[in-house]
């Protein structure tokens, strides 16, 4: 259920680059030249339409692994890693002047911390594979008890 939020907002981005694009133009402007510096022999676009494509195609792939159960752990970690400037470029309901938009991007921008939250329990969670962390939790707690009553 976590990752259908990145699903769906990469499909968004991914067809809606150019729109979105120029939310993203500051950070292109300041990541584009870091790139560029760390890897300069590599021909990655750092142009704010390019930025916002790669972005989203990272919340599809790395959402659907996640929504699959692919290397979960760490789906979770990336998708945590990418809610940072997604959430600071997208939602910066602080610099908003009319009420409702700012009341609109500050629940988008919570709504965000949350789900990084999330993922970041997800990433630490020892056996994703088995049942979730508080089901097995529960399932402790009461061998637990049946051990002290026995």
């Amino acid at each position: 259920m976590l990752a259908s939020m990145f699903v769906f907002g990469g499909i968004n981005a991914l067809r809606n680059a150019p729109a979105m694009a120029p939310k993203a133009q500051s950070f292109a402007d300041t990541v584009g030249p870091l790139i560029h510096k760390v890897a300069p022999q590599l021909p990655i676009p750092t142009d704010a339409t390019s930025l916002v494509r790669i972005n989203g195609l990272v919340h599809v792939a790395v959402g659907a692994a996640l929504a699959t159960g692919r290397f979960p752990r760490l789906a979770a970690l990336i998708l945590a890693g990418t809610l940072v400037p997604t959430t600071l470029v997208g939602h910066q309901f602080w610099n908003e002047s009319d009420p409702q938009s700012r009341k609109n991007q500050q629940v988008h921008f919570f709504k965000n911390v949350s789900m990084a939250g999330g993922l970041l329990m997800a990433s630490l969670d020892p056996d994703p594979g088995k049942k979730i962390l508080p089901r097995r939790i529960k399932d402790r707690a009461a061998e637990a008890i049946d051990d002290l009553r026995s």
